[in-house]
């Protein structure tokens, strides 16, 4: 039996339908979908113009779409340099246990690097054990705050 090939690629201007998918797709599966506002235009516009304001990475299994991660840049005052937001990690159900979470996690950690990055945050919902556990296993630390939001 042959062993799939998990391929990783920036998504361009072309995959903005299959990321607006892949947005929806984790959204509903936290029953969020109700917070997604953004639409394949705001994609479009905000990441594959002149000043990309996100980045997206692509997996692939055999050719097939399985999985994504999205990011963008923010600035610590208290850390004194620019540090990498991730923003979603998802697998389809169909791909997972290949090692596609754990590829586009380390994948993401090569972007920071070339950019002279060593700085990665992300947030998970507290009782997703399963997701902590993963980015535990990869060495990442958990930290706990309160999350605040303010619609103005």
């Amino acid at each position: 039996m042959n062993a799939s090939v998990i391929t990783l690629r920036e998504a361009t201007e072309a995959d903005i339908d299959a990321l607006h998918q892949l947005i929806v797709a984790i959204a509903e599966h936290h029953d969020q979908r109700e917070y997604v506002f953004v639409t394949v235009d705001d994609l479009r516009r905000d990441g594959f113009g002149p000043a990309p304001k996100f980045g997206a990475v692509l997996a692939e299994v055999d050719g097939v779409l399985a999985g994504y991660a999205t990011y963008t840049w923010n600035y610590g005052i208290w850390l004194g340099s620019t540090y990498m937001s991730v923003d979603d990690v998802y697998v389809l159900s169909s791909h997972r246990g290949l090692g596609i979470g754990e590829a586009l996690m380390h994948r993401l950690q090569q972007v920071c690097t070339h950019r002279g990055l060593h700085r990665m945050k992300w947030e998970v919902e507290p009782d997703n054990v399963a997701a902590i556990r993963f980015y535990e296993r990869l060495g990442a630390r958990m930290r706990t705050k309160g999350l605040f939001y303010w619609e103005a």
